[in-house]
């Protein structure tokens, strides 16, 4: 998503640009933003490098950018010792030994491309680097400040729109030069000519008054802690609340939005908590009924999975109750609030009430979560081999398998080798529909305890 240096506030990092230090280097651009004093890096502080080619200043154009270039004896000296010095500084950071030299600057490139994918590095200062070619998903938001249009630009923009898992949903791209009609003509040269509304974010104010609209209404027509009676009532509320998480998806791409969310955060849960309740009762009314009630509707469930609470946010949670003696009952009603509200956790919810139940004053909280989740993994799985008559020592072994692979293996010989024997002879299908049986089963168990530690 594209916006405007108008339309949103920029981070301002100190090492940013060039300062005198007093050494004729230009200061340091390259590491901290904040040094430490002993030349590492702390954790709460920016990771900066810098890069740029030959031919740092030359407009394309024909909107084709330039080949990445490594001979840095074009750069003039003054270029040349501020990116030297640059890289003093990031060797210091990083323990390496690079310079501007031909055989090192080449490395010094291969090894801040790795290092950016791996997210050792918070911000990259580029010119003509880094803008074809370069593919790191883990980055998030591209700031530029060139005159870029047609192939160059959409090459540029492709930096930062590699999606990753549900937390990056989209790139984001800030401008500090007007770019917006060059957009518009990249995306309906090599797209779509009506596709400007896409890629374009509006100004934060166009998103956020009609947020403010949506959120009165949902507190005006659906109060918190009233039953929503109807089904045109309930398909009503899943719309509106749906548009809601649209919109709040959008503006947490704006610091304005920080500290603006109108709702705090127990009253959003406690509504999503409504909406994945109408969403597990439509699901499962769905399967009976022969025509899906969920045809006219859209649950925006990957919306809510971006922003999933996980079991340690629950277990850290569980360590505050611990802590205050087991006896805080708004604790309590957080960790209900947090499960409830959590597509992830619900098949835990009886767990984790479970744990919380069991849990004295003298245990450790870490300690007794890894006993009691072991206990339950057994039994439940015991369970299913009794139920099922599975043979246990392959069952055991498919399973283990299955938490070290990330997922239940539904195809090839290792399901066959945990079901019960079966005759050669047999024709009604009984095998199949057992297999599946077991199947569901399993991922249903899977689900339930992956991630659980």
């Amino acid at each position: 998503m594209l916006s405007s240096s108008g339309n949103r506030v920029l981070p301002v990092i100190a090492a940013s640009e060039p300062q005198s230090d007093g050494s004729g280097s230009g200061g340091k651009i390259a590491g901290q933003a904040r040094n430490d004093g002993d030349g590492g890096a702390r954790d709460d502080e920016f990771k900066i490098a810098l890069i740029y080619s030959f031919a740092a200043n030359e407009e394309e154009p024909d909107g084709i950018l330039a080949e990445e270039g490594f001979e840095t004896d074009g750069l003039d000296r003054s270029s040349r010792d501020f990116l030297d010095a640059a890289i003093v500084d990031y060797n210091a950071l990083f323990g390496t030994s690079y310079d501007t030299s031909a055989d090192k600057f080449q490395n010094y490139y291969k090894d801040l491309s790795l290092r950016i994918k791996n997210r050792q590095v918070d911000l990259c200062i580029v010119v003509n680097m880094f803008l074809t070619g370069f593919d790191a998903t883990t980055l998030n938001t591209l700031w530029v400040d060139k005159n870029l249009h047609q192939h160059g630009l959409i090459q540029a923009f492709s930096r930062t729109n590699r999606i990753l898992n549900s937390v990056k949903a989209f790139g984001n791209i800030v401008c500090f030069r007007d770019l917006e009609q060059e957009t518009n003509d990249a995306v309906a040269l090599f797209g779509d000519k009506d596709a400007a509304g896409i890629v374009l974010l509006k100004p934060f104010g166009e998103y956020y008054s009609e947020y403010e609209k949506r959120i009165a209404e949902l507190i005006q027509r659906y109060p918190l802690g009233e039953r929503i009676e109807g089904e045109e009532n309930q398909k009503e509320f899943i719309k509106l609340y749906g548009s809601i998480l649209r919109l709040k998806n959008i503006l947490q791409s704006f610091d304005d939005f920080l500290g603006n969310e109108i709702l705090n955060e127990r009253d959003f849960q406690n509504y999503q908590s409504v909406y994945i309740d109408l969403y597990d009762e439509m699901r499962t009314a769905s399967k009976v009924d022969k025509e899906s009630i969920l045809d006219d509707i859209v649950f925006e469930i990957e919306l809510i999975k971006q922003v999933e609470i996980n079991i340690d946010s629950i277990l850290m949670l569980v360590r505050k109750y611990h802590a205050d003696n087991c006896e805080d009952k708004d604790i309590l009603a957080a960790i209900n609030r947090a499960v409830s509200s959590s597509i992830s956790l619900r098949n835990k919810k009886d767990l984790i009430d479970q744990f919380v139940a069991s849990l004295t004053v003298s245990g450790d909280v870490d300690a007794s979560w890894k006993r009691f989740t072991e206990t339950k993994k057994r039994e439940e799985l015991d369970s299913i081999i009794s139920e099922e008559n599975l043979n246990p020592e392959e069952t055991y072994r498919y399973i283990e398998s299955a938490f070290r692979d990330g997922a239940i293996q539904e195809s090839g010989t290792a399901i066959t080798t945990i079901l019960p024997p079966v005759s050669r002879f047999t024709t009604d299908g009984s095998h199949g529909a057992k297999k599946q049986t077991v199947i569901e089963k399993l991922n249903a168990y899977f689900a339930r305890f992956f991630g659980m530690g």
